[in-house]
């Protein structure tokens, strides 16, 4: 049966981050996923975590100074040692939030330096992440973003998703395929997935356009969410969608769609 993740990132954004686990404990929810944890306080996620008995399944890696517009570093190579920094950092908050895999945003492209340059520091930047990551069990995940809503980011589409996976060559490396994003950028959403099944550590969803639950846009998720148990994806589906309403309020497709939290 699929499993559902609360996004904490984008859903319960009526109350401040660490009151969100308790929503989601109360909306049926038994993980989710923290895309931003040291932006908080991380002692205290790790306690409410805790309290409500929920698995944090999901973290990003630091994405720079999203302030300044960073939208990560990996595929930067001036900043190569900062980013083996933020990948110790990651193995800790790892230790305080139990969560086991982490996204490793691309970061945008460079005018300053050839494209194969860039590709060569991602790549290289990865096998590092994934070799430290391995000693703790941990998972490393990439995720092509649509090119529509990101202009400018390094990695787009699932073509150069998948090629990453291949280049880093390391089993726990894997794609995180965003039904959103790859709708946006590309389509062939049921024949992507089916093909490249045991290179894809993670699911993200949200409806196209807006970006907000299941049912209110063009993507067909009644076909799609039965079509994972059939083809035997046994990972975790993450609900990163903006409520389009008060969020417990956008849940109705789950039970409408018998789901299982």
């Amino acid at each position: 049966m699929v499993k559902l993740v609360a996004n904490l990132t984008t859903l319960f954004n009526e109350v401040p981050m660490v009151e969100r686990f308790a929503r989601a404990r109360a909306a049926g929810f038994s993980a989710v996923e923290v895309l931003f944890p040291r932006e908080d306080d991380l002692a205290a996620l790790a306690a409410a975590a805790r309290e409500h008995d929920l698995r944090v399944i999901l973290s990003n890696f630091g994405a720079g100074n999203r302030a300044a517009g960073d939208r990560g570093i990996t595929s930067h190579p001036a900043r190569a040692a900062e980013f083996r920094e933020d990948v110790a950092r990651a193995i800790e908050i790892a230790r305080t939030l139990g969560s086991d895999r982490f996204h490793c945003m691309a970061g945008r492209r460079l005018d300053d330096i050839s494209p194969e340059a860039q590709w060569a520091t991602w790549i290289e930047n990865l096998r590092y992440a994934a070799g430290e990551f391995a000693a703790h069990g941990l998972t490393v995940l990439v995720e092509p973003l649509n090119d529509r809503d990101n202009p400018g980011y390094f990695l787009v589409g699932s073509a150069m998703g998948l090629r990453t996976v291949e280049a880093v060559g390391l089993p726990n490396l894997k794609l995180q395929y965003d039904i959103y994003h790859m709708q946006r950028g590309e389509g062939e959403l049921a024949a992507t997935i089916a093909a490249n099944l045991d290179r894809i550590g993670h699911i993200q969803i949200a409806d196209n356009p807006g970006r907000h639950q299941p049912g209110t846009g063009e993507i067909n998720y009644r076909f799609l969410l039965p079509y994972l148990d059939r083809i035997g994806y046994e990972g975790y589906v993450g609900l990163e969608y903006g409520p389009l309403g008060p969020t417990e309020e956008s849940f109705g497709w789950i039970r409408e769609y018998e789901l299982m939290l």
